[in-house]
């Protein structure tokens, strides 16, 4: 990648990862940066469901919630460093970056999982980068690149363990409070807790009385783990592989998850798949496993109905054919 080293680079990376937790103001900051690029996602009630309403971030340029941290975090960055920057993704944040830096001329190093859905590499070369793609999952992925930043002098841009990421993410939670001033309850997928953590902080500062739970995929329970001090198992491998990953020690997520998160459940991949269909067919949207686990947490029970104003968060839409199709006729 060549990012020409300095003092300042590595300074900055420092400085991101002891940059306290992110608030309100960080989260309105960030909705002003990202208003000239990125229109709000619609959210359409879900009457089957009850009180029951979705907020539909498959609806962004990317189809996927992850657009808005990426710009954030590129538009946010100071502009000595704006040009060599590292990243890595399961696939949606990579496209983020690979969008944004369209939007923010810059130059990006995005590490993939070589395994990662083919739709969301493509995605990454459609927007005009092209991923480094690395074996062994995503914390092989994540690790090449904090590898890249510390030899290189890049500046790592985490998916979720950064305040600019977060904090973009967070203008999920000013867009429901907008649009559903009467919500009590808001359910959200969990990875790595940037989209949990931003939106949580800024939901929980304008209305402390919402419920904020969280929806983990039960084959990749990091964050339930970190969140319950449990040890279930890990395996990662899951329809919701937009969440897969450890958390990253010391993350940001952690802390603004255990200040502004209720609760964190689990969902298996048999209501994951049910999901998926049931959206499919009730509501004529395409979700990708991570996307729907918070219906999925709904249809089984893990969360009871929606007997007040409910916000779900579908957070993406980028599902490859082969597993629609897999899903779809199980």
């Amino acid at each position: 990648m060549g990012c020409n080293a300095d003092k300042a680079a590595a300074l900055y990376l420092l400085e991101v990862r002891h940059t306290p937790m992110i608030g309100l103001k960080d989260v309105l900051a960030a909705a002003r940066r990202l208003r000239p690029f990125l229109a709000p996602t619609l959210i359409e009630p879900l009457p089957a469901l009850g009180a029951t309403w979705i907020k539909l971030e498959n609806t962004n340029p990317t189809h996927s919630f992850k657009v808005r941290g990426a710009l954030n975090a590129i538009l946010g960055q100071p502009p000595h460093l704006r040009s060599r920057l590292v990243t890595a993704s399961s696939g949606n944040h990579a496209q983020g970056m690979a969008w944004a830096s369209s939007i923010a001329p810059t130059q990006i190093e995005i590490v993939v999982p070589a395994d990662a859905p083919q739709r969301k590499i493509d995605g990454v070369r459609r927007f005009g980068l092209t991923p480094r793609l690395m074996p062994g999952g995503y914390d092989a992925a994540e690790a090449e690149a904090q590898r890249l930043a510390r030899e290189e002098g890049c500046t790592f841009v985490s998916p979720y363990n950064h305040p600019l990421v977060a904090a973009g993410n967070g203008t999920v939670g000013l867009e429901i409070i907008e649009q559903l001033p009467a919500v009590r309850r808001l359910i959200v997928p969990v990875g790595g807790g940037g989209l949990i953590g931003g939106t949580a902080a800024a939901i929980k500062a304008l209305d402390p009385s919402v419920e904020v739970i969280g929806v983990n995929a039960a084959a990749s329970p990091d964050m339930y783990n970190e969140y319950y001090g449990a040890a279930l198992p890990i395996s990662h491998d899951t329809l919701a592989d937009a969440l897969p990953g450890a958390v990253e020690s010391g993350s940001i997520t952690l802390d603004l998850a255990r200040a502004y998160v209720d609760r964190i459940v689990l969902v298996d991949e048999d209501a994951i798949a049910a999901a998926m269909r049931w959206l499919l067919d009730e509501t004529g949207w395409i979700v990708e496993g991570g996307g729907a686990v918070g219906i999925a947490a709904l249809l089984s029970g893990v969360i009871e109905p929606a007997n007040r104003t409910t916000a779900v968060v579908i957070s993406g839409g980028n599902v490859d054919p082969a597993v629609v199709r897999r899903v779809m006729l199980a």
